[in-house]
């Protein structure tokens, strides 16, 4: 119930598109555009391409990010992150993390889900065509980046546990608390570089779960 509510808010966002064309995917701009693709058939049987894109580097007045929706190449619609398209047969659902997309799947009225395909030139694109190519070392990168997830999770949570702890409301309830783990400074910064990398590779993936949000 609290998901279909939460659907329905994003859904009172969506505002009409301007008709602008799309413009092509340009060689600079994997890091700060992504750009995913959908087709579908039409009432009339014609088959309509929709494209997803996001400007990581842009937000509105705000500070919230915006998805824009293309109908066969035309602006057709644009909404406040998280966004929710209503499309034929379903919804197009939007979400980004802090390193890159989170969730940009078509999700039917039946509750059947899939990812959109990425443009071959954006980031995302690059990273499956890199899955299609190489398989075997694309899933032991993926595998490195969720052991990086979880180790970092193991040695940053206790660290970070102990201030929080030390609030004197909390304190005088849990008693004093001490991090085992005390890592030096530079240690620190190294995992925190290696957890943005690994949540960067993931995203690239949309593979974003509440383990990138404890690592981060």
């Amino acid at each position: 119930m609290l998901r279909e509510w939460r659907r329905n808010r994003a859904i009172q966002r969506v505002r009409p598109g301007t008709g602008r064309p799309l413009k092509r995917f340009r060689w600079w701009q994997p890091l700060s555009r992504a750009l995913l693709y959908l087709t579908l058939p039409g009432p009339d049987g014609r088959e309509s391409v929709y494209a997803v894109e996001v400007r990581h580097l842009q937000s509105d007045d705000d500070g919230f990010g915006r998805a824009h929706l293309y109908l066969d190449g035309r602006h057709h619609a644009e909404s406040r992150l998280p966004a929710v398209f209503p499309v034929p047969g379903g919804v197009i659902e939007v979400a980004v993390s802090l390193f890159g997309l989170r969730r940009c799947h078509y999700v039917t009225d039946a509750g059947e889900e899939c990812q959109l395909v990425p443009d071959p030139r954006s980031a995302e694109g690059r990273r499956a065509r890199f899955d299609r190519d190489h398989p075997a070392l694309s899933r032991g990168l993926g595998g490195f980046s969720l052991v990086l997830l979880v180790v970092a999770s193991v040695l940053a949570l206790p660290q970070l546990a102990e201030p929080i702890l030390g609030i004197p409301p909390l304190a005088e309830r849990v008693g004093p608390y001490t991090s085992p783990i005390d890592l030096p400074v530079w240690l620190n910064i190294a995992l925190g570089v290696a957890v943005a990398a690994a949540s960067t590779e993931r995203a690239l993936r949309l593979r974003y779960s509440w383990l990138d949000a404890a690592a981060n």
